[in-house]
């Protein structure tokens, strides 16, 4: 038996607060209880031990069956848990839940005797070790308590006390009337009794479980009476949802019919219909039978149909969309050979941002866009990010192209200064952090900052781009067509953190491609980036002596060629942008900024990323091919769902909403996206109280469920996350 510190060490593990009782006793040793939060060394060894119910303890509430007629009856009247504790000589007469928002009722008979009492905040309950007066050891509470709704469960334990009343001689009056016997063979008084049993059972009222009491409902139809879907729609909707405030849309009751319909139950299909009914029933809404396991719970501020929005993961980009043909998958291919460790997403990033630059003020598409596109890669400390850099500066140093290579960002006017003298850049940058925070701590917008400057830049490549004037200058000085390649990095965890509305939709982040590069390669010798092999310089070289247009003034006033699409590839293109005009006015219609700020750009995405990829696959004669718009189309698809993706998961509309935010990241990063509540709960570092809320609206929401977890020891009380396409559409 464990000592009683032991045990309340344990208890407060699991999330609940205990206080001293006196020894042999059910009274706490202090008046002052409730208000108590002591740690397990300071409870005398002597003492027994009380659990604080309700809010404190995550919204354990404890069902005392104070009558042998209410243990009797438990089983067919409260909802299956798997916590039921006693003593000797009054076994399994507490029944555990975890009920969020319940509170204390007592049930007593007509001459005051307690039936039954749903004990919530403001009560304690005895537990094991503790001794009872009379010798007898309480049981310890190790089993995980059920997680129902409040309102449910309340109902559920009226229903045992009326029952117990019934048996004992006395009466109560049902709230509606119950439908007599008829035969369970003909349809007409099969809807009449269903009919009658649903207006037994409780309308769904916001903020009191709405969702779970709407499900039941439909269960009680589809599976309970063997009702079929469309037929059940229509009942449910003609006399359940008026009495729902709000009432729910068409769409949202027939989800719940078809939930109904397609997920498991406890009872054998039709086992309403099929009842004997020989015995009139004080209540006839047996609520246990539609505890579902995971149950949803509604929240203080539910709504139907309010809930927030989540969009599919599209996960990290598939590994056959980093296989470009030609002088790309070359230079991956030396990346990957001499990186000391070596990543696949970190070497396309490098061959691409080099590609890039090559192929810059050099070609064009029949719409004037150009090959400047910004690359931003996902990596952690040491996961090899230097190496593709070195590769790229070791190219351009040894074609003498050196003085492209730009590392970090000093300022904007830096980048100015910079592409003034040579017309194109490489920025390699290994500080990407600091300049997306630029464009959440820019609120006046500055025209100079950093994001802006590359923004500007981005949409100048093929116009002619001012540069400021300097004091003492005289004249404005111009740069034709500048092109400007960026392939920057940050670490995930700042990345992620930094994520917010105003950097969804900014110009400058809607430019970016953003690839999660994933763990670091596997180890192995280096070798080095300045052993470039001749088919990697050569066509380098071939680039930078590249002169489209001719002339003496082309690296001022570049004339870059035009390459075509064909006749398939050009087709294939109007469809995407077909699609993602269709996309763009949904995001439109629905005012959502971050959709329609990433669909807005998918279409030109893909037509660069296919203009490189025609410039790799064939330098000399370069045309892009259904090939080609098909890699880039998927690629720009990916990039767009990710973003999306991304301000589901990781932007906050205020603090609370990041607190929801942060509980579903922990979840979605265990591999069964499965954790213990108690391991949940220390992650969060949030009062009880939050944290309680933040799990009650993620339940509303139905993007969480509650679980038992399998352990070594004994079953756990935890959450799982649910995919969003498990969610009700």
């Amino acid at each position: 038996m464990s000592s009683v510190r032991e045990q309340v060490a344990i208890y407060r593990q699991r999330g609940w607060y205990c206080v001293p009782l006196r020894p042999r006793s059910k009274s706490p040793a202090r008046r002052d209880w409730t208000k108590l939060r002591l740690q397990p060394e300071v409870f005398p060894e002597n003492s027994n031990i009380g659990i604080i119910l309700g809010e404190p303890s995550g919204w354990l509430v404890d069902v005392d069956l104070d009558c042998p007629e209410a243990i009797e009856l438990a089983d067919q009247y409260l909802p299956p848990t798997s916590a039921i504790t006693g003593r000797p000589s009054s076994a399994r007469s507490h029944r555990w839940y975890v009920a969020v928002g319940a509170s204390t009722e007592k049930h007593t008979d007509g001459a005051g005797a307690m039936i039954v009492e749903l004990r919530s905040t403001g009560a304690q309950t005895v537990v094991g070790p503790s001794i009872h007066p009379s010798g007898e050891e309480y049981d310890p509470l190790d089993d995980e308590p059920a997680n129902v709704p409040a309102p449910m469960l309340a109902a559920c334990v009226k229903a045992l006390a009326d029952a117990v009343i019934v048996r004992r001689g006395g009466s109560v009056t049902p709230d509606k009337p119950t439908a007599p016997p008829v035969s369970p063979t003909d349809a007409t008084d099969v809807e009449t009794r269903a009919i009658a049993y649903l207006a037994a059972m409780p309308p769904a009222v916001s903020g009191s479980g709405g969702h779970s009491q709407t499900y039941a409902a439909a269960t009680a139809l589809v599976h309970g009476f063997g009702i079929d879907s469309d037929r059940a729609l229509a009942i449910l909707a003609a006399e359940y949802n008026p009495r729902c405030n709000p009432p729910w849309s068409e769409k949202e009751l027939r989800h719940k019919v078809n939930q109904a319909a397609t997920k498991p139950h406890d009872r054998p299909f039709g086992w309403l219909r099929d009842e004997s009914l020989t015995e009139p029933s004080v209540d006839p809404v047996d609520l246990s039978a539609f505890m579902t396991k995971p149950t949803v719970v509604a929240s203080l501020d539910e709504k139907p149909g309010s809930q927030l929005t989540t969009t599919l993961d599209p996960g990290h980009l598939p590994e056959r969309l980093f296989e470009v043909p030609g002088f790309v998958r070359r230079v991956m291919d030396f990346t990957l050979a001499n990186a000391p460790y070596p990543n696949v997403g970190l070497a396309f990033c490098g061959a691409m941002a080099l590609q890039s630059f090559l192929a810059g003020r050099k070609v064009a598409t029949t719409g004037d866009l150009r090959t400047n596109i910004y690359l931003l890669a996902l990596a952690g400390s040491g996961t090899g990010k230097e190496f593709p850099r070195k590769v790229n500066s070791q190219v351009l140093f040894q074609i003498g192209e050196s003085k492209s290579i730009g590392d970090k960002f000093a300022s904007g006017e830096g980048i100015q200064d910079a592409l003034a003298r040579s017309g194109k850049m490489l920025f390699q940058n290994d500080e990407m952090d600091g300049v997306l925070r630029q464009i959440n701590l820019d609120r006046d917008n500055s025209r100079e900052s950093i994001p802006n400057i590359l923004l500007t830049l981005y949409t100048s490549a093929g116009d002619v781009y001012p540069l400021r004037v300097k004091a003492n200058q005289k004249d404005a000085i111009h740069v034709d067509q500048p092109h400007l390649t960026l392939f920057g990095t940050a670490t995930p965890q700042h990345f992620y953190e930094s994520l917010s509305k105003r950097m969804l939709t900014n110009g400058f982040f809607a430019r970016l491609n953003i690839i999660d590069v994933g763990k670091r390669g596997k180890g192995q010798t280096p070798g080095s980036a300045r052993n470039l092999p001749d088919a990697i310089l050569d066509v380098a070289k071939w680039w930078a002596d590249f002169d489209p247009g001719g002339g003496n003034f082309m690296s001022v006033h570049p004339k870059p060629s035009c390459i075509p699409f064909t006749d398939d590839a050009e087709d294939a293109i109007t469809e995407l942008r077909e699609q993602t005009e269709v996309e763009y006015d949904k995001a439109d219609d629905a005012g959502d900024e971050v959709a329609r700020t990433a669909w807005s750009r998918t279409c030109e995405h893909a037509k660069k990323l296919a203009l490189i990829y025609a410039c790799s696959e064939n330098h000399i004669q370069p045309k892009i091919t259904l090939a080609a718009v098909r890699w880039a189309s998927e690629f720009a698809l990916h990039q767009a769902r990710r973003q999306l993706y991304l301000a589901s998961v990781h932007v906050a509309e205020n603090p609370f909403h990041a607190e929801c935010l942060r509980l579903k990241k922990r979840l979605s990063d265990r591999p069964d996206r499965t954790m213990a509540r108690r391991e949940i709960m220390r992650s969060m570092t949030l009062k009880a109280h939050d944290f309680d809320q933040v799990i009650l609206t993620l339940m509303q929401q139905e993007e969480i469920e509650p679980v038992t977890i399998q352990t070594k020891t004994k079953p756990a009380q935890g959450y799982r996350l649910i995919e969003p396409s498990e969610m009700r559409q």
